[in-house]
Formats: structure tokens, sequence, C-alpha cells
């Protein structure tokens, strides 16, 4: 087992080193793709969640911002530097390549008339997880990508979650599929 580390500890690290203890940390077959994500707390955030479940992989895609942003680095405790992740201009290209290496379930997380309760769907390795833009979702494009379209129900007046809210919902209920 990897020495868990302090969010002090993990900002002062330098990246080279950061590098190597990712490298050698044990990853489950999770990855994220985030479609458009403007906020970059939630960009970070996702490098934090990402860390959590030991996701082997993030693609940044489209007008989602990349590390060294300082408000990505401050958001993530500085887990960007442990995290493998690449940018991709359209998700698109995310998927391919993914597809072109795996045999993997893509599943949007995305309010739609075609989506099903995440707690009815059924969760396996290796999968990769859909996310959007907090304002507008996932294009039309990028839905039609995927396996399947899954979404959080809502019982109040708002419409939906954050996004990294809800992320770290639907992983974490994979996880108890997947482990």
């Amino acid at each position: 087992m990897t020495k868990k580390l302090n969010a002090k500890m993990i900002r002062n690290i330098d990246e080279e080193k950061a590098k190597k203890i990712g490298d050698k940390l044990k990853r489950k077959d999770i990855y994220f793709i985030l479609e458009d994500i403007l906020d970059t707390y939630n960009v970070g955030g996702f490098f934090r969640l990402a860390d959590a479940v030991g996701a082997k992989m993030i693609y940044l895609c489209g007008n989602t911002d990349v590390p060294p942003n300082p408000k990505i680095k401050k958001a993530s405790i500085g887990t960007y530097k442990f995290t493998p992740w690449t940018y991709c201009q359209e998700t698109k290209e995310a998927i391919e390549e993914l597809r072109a290496i795996k045999t993997l379930k893509i599943m949007a997380v995305e309010q739609h008339k075609k989506s099903v309760d995440y707690r009815k769907s059924e969760y396996n390795l290796p999968v990769a997880f859909l996310f959007g833009n907090e304002n507008y979702g996932l294009n039309k494009k990028s839905i039609k990508l995927a396996d399947e379209i899954i979404e959080i129900p809502m019982y109040g007046i708002n419409k939906s979650l954050n996004v990294m809210i809800a992320a770290g919902i639907v992983v974490y209920k994979s996880l108890e599929s997947i482990d």
C-alpha cells in the first residue's frame, strides 16, 4: 500500500517526483472524459476524484482548461501531478483513442430522454465516464458516441447537480459494483 499524503505534502512535492510516484500507483480501468468543463475548480475536483478512485486517465476536451492553471492546481491540491491526463481538441478523439486500445463501456452522465437511472445501470471495468459542460451538458455528437446514458434523479426544484457532485455520486456507485 502506498503511503497516503496529506494536502500540504501533495502541494509541495515536485512534479518529477510526483510523476514517479504516480507511475507506481495501482490504478483501476476507469477513465474520465471531460467535455467543455469551464469551471477550473471543477476540473481540479476531477483530478482529486480520479486520484481517490485510482482512475487511469483524465481526458480534458474542448474548452476545458488544463494544468498548470493556478485554479486547477489549487482545487486539485496538487493531485494533477500524480494523475495521468491528456488534452484532446474534440471529445470524439478521446473516445476513439480509448476504443482503439480497449473494449470498454462509455457512460455519458447526462439528463436525456434515453437516460437511465444511474442506480439501475451495470458497471464493469473498463469504463469511461463522460461529463459535460456545467450549463448545457454534453453536445449531441458526444452523446451519440456513448454506449449508455445515465442520470441522477432530481427530486427538488433544481434541474441538476454540480458536475463534480454528480461525478462523485456516479463513480462511487460504480465502485460498489466493480470492487
